[in-house]
């Protein structure tokens, strides 16, 4: 299974909640100049799974239309910046016994990089930028191997 680890692009500081903050202009941009790169490498997704909060959710709606269409998207409550790294990894691990192949998850730091630290533990919890893209590779004893961890700024 190949899972696609996406933060949210740069949001808005102030809103009336957390959840309601948000994506700035320079945060779809950045977020579909990620998809723009990150298209080529993806042939197909079969799940989609994003956060509820709304910076996540315009995310997922400006490279949404860059990349290959899903076959299923899910909302997931636990997909918010305080989740569970638990119920993720739970999650797709479920996917994976149903076949799934490729999965892109859209949500928020810390929990992306508590993510990444979980499935691959040699890569341990790195930073995200925002819009920033890990691609994990995992086996099927369910080990996790870091292909690329990449930002806006770090593209050519």
């Amino acid at each position: 299974m190949f899972v696609y680890i996406m933060r949210h692009g740069q949001a808005e500081m102030m809103a009336k909640t957390d959840a309601l903050r948000p994506l700035t202009q320079q945060g779809v941009d950045e977020s579909v100049k990620m998809a723009r790169w990150l298209a080529p490498q993806v042939r197909e997704l079969n799940y989609i799974l994003c956060s509820p909060y709304l910076r996540a959710q315009q995310t997922l709606a400006a490279i949404q239309p860059h990349l290959p269409q899903a076959d299923s998207l899910e909302e997931l409550a636990f997909l918010t910046p305080s989740g569970n790294v638990s119920n993720v990894v739970n999650h797709l691990l479920q996917l994976a016994h149903q076949g799934v192949k490729q999965v892109l998850i859209v949500s928020h730091l810390p929990l992306v990089g508590y993510l990444v630290g979980e499935l691959c533990p040699a890569a341990g919890a790195p930073i995200f930028a925002t819009s920033g893209i890990a691609c994990i590779e995992i086996d099927d004893d369910f080990q996790g191997q870091l292909h690329f961890l990449h930002a806006p700024h770090s593209l050519f």
